[in-house]
């Protein structure tokens, strides 16, 4: 194959995935919005089933709902039928992935759910199959046409199954009222989670706070800024309140005029309306500060109190970017 030829066949896939997808919009129904106040008002689990590449596809949606409040665990079809049964309880919900519904397994296990008295739900391609005229609820999840050449490799049908499973997902989040502190509780670790808890207040107070008064000497400056390790220091007046901020690069600028800097002090060469946040403040939204104002360093005030200093590397060093 040529370039043009791998290009050609890479978008074609896409199209094709796309449309299938889109597709699915026109299944949604009031039999969908009825399985979702199902779950909800479940006191059960969702128990999520499935054989080949949807059992793949069933473990990806057992991993999106329990992120997003809905608890969530995932049966392989064929385990099932050799023991694995007994993880479902009686007030659990059952959602059983096939693309036919028609696959050996899908009949063994399917009876037996229903003998248990569980609400079942299909994920199915076609509605007149085994699975979906045994289910309690049915989405649809058919396709037209594989992405694959041969009409055979599982592409758009799972890409399908995939989409309604975060379909479900979303609307249940909302149903729930999920909020983004809820997700943080469930996703205390990476840097997704750290962009959801972690704010300023857990970063600034690793460091000493660097603070000169407006009289003090550039050698006092130079002094401080190189103690304090965070290449700046804020400039403060009597009753603690910013009057502005001198950087590594303040005090190369004033040596690059070359003035009589042995009679300067912090007031000639200090940057005023230095950028501040409060300690609340969200270590994500300090970076995006940082980043637009092409700055390395924040001070942080409360009250128009100066309580210390962040700097970038905090905010990387914790993984949170």
């Amino acid at each position: 194959m040529t370039i043009e030829q791998i290009k050609h066949t890479a978008i074609n896939t896409i199209n094709s995935e796309a449309k299938a997808i889109a597709r699915l919009a026109s299944f949604i129904d009031n039999n969908f919005a009825e399985a979702v106040e199902t779950i909800y008002n479940s006191t059960g689990r969702v128990v999520i089933t499935g054989i080949g590449k949807s059992a793949n596809i069933a473990n990806k949606i057992v991993a999106t709902l329990n992120s997003t409040g809905t608890p969530a665990l995932f049966m392989h079809a064929a385990d099932a039928i050799h023991g694995d049964l007994g993880m479902i309880q009686k007030d659990d919900i059952v959602i059983c992935l096939s693309k036919s519904g028609n696959t050996p397994e899908i009949k063994v296990l399917v009876p037996l759910i229903k003998k248990f008295g569980n609400t079942l739900i299909a994920v199915v391609s076609s509605i007149d199959s085994f699975l979906a005229q045994k289910a309690d609820f049915i989405f649809n999840a058919n396709v037209t046409q594989e992405a694959c050449p041969n009409n055979l490799a599982p592409t758009s049908s799972t890409t399908a199954q995939l989409v309604i499973g975060d379909a479900l997902a979303v609307c249940l989040l909302e149903r729930r009222g999920f909020t983004s502190s809820d997700f943080a509780r469930v996703h205390p670790g990476g840097a997704l989670g750290k962009k959801l808890y972690v704010k300023v207040s857990d970063l600034y107070t690793l460091h000493e706070k660097p603070s000169v008064k407006t009289t003090a000497t550039i050698k006092d400056v130079i002094l401080e800024i190189s103690s304090k390790r965070l290449g700046a220091t804020a400039v403060v007046n009597e009753s603690n309140q910013i009057e502005g901020i001198i950087t590594d690069g303040d005090l190369r600028r004033m040596l690059a005029k070359d003035l009589e800097y042995k009679n300067l002090t912090a007031k000639d060469i200090m940057s005023i309306n230095p950028k501040t946040v409060s300690p609340d403040t969200m270590a994500a939204k300090a970076f995006n500060i940082l980043e637009d104002n092409n700055i390395t360093t924040l001070l942080v005030t409360k009250n128009d109190n100066y309580l210390g200093m962040i700097h970038i590397h905090d905010i990387i060093s914790e993984g949170i970017v």
